[in-house]
């Protein structure tokens, strides 16, 4: 094939007029050098979907969790102590002495 045959070509005439060649480039930029482009924005945003589907876990976990505490504190002694370990409540005539511990750092 000549230069002569090759420029009567449908497809090379096509793929030489400058508006082709323009989207090209055009496309080609789009998709893989401009801050926003196709790629960058499709791996950031899968990135995000990863992370909020983290994040579903984890509360539907914590859901799963309180719901558990409350069934348990259906019952009047599990009530009770929840109420004294957690918010330090106690019965009248009854003293409670909470004790702590401090800790020393060592260098």
């Amino acid at each position: 094939m000549n230069l002569k045959q090759l420029k009567e070509n449908k497809v090379f005439r096509f793929l030489s007029n400058k508006y082709v060649i323009v989207l090209v480039l055009f496309l080609v930029w789009m998709g893989f050098f401009d801050d926003n482009s196709f790629f960058v924005n499709h791996r950031e945003l899968d990135q995000e979907i990863e992370k909020l589907e983290n994040a579903n876990e984890y509360y539907k976990k914590q859901i799963e969790a309180d719901q558990n505490v409350i069934n348990n504190l259906n019952d009047p002694d599990s009530l009770e102590k929840y109420a004294r370990e957690e918010y330090k409540m106690k019965k009248e005539n009854e003293d409670i002495f909470i004790i702590e511990y401090d800790t020393v750092e060592e260098d």
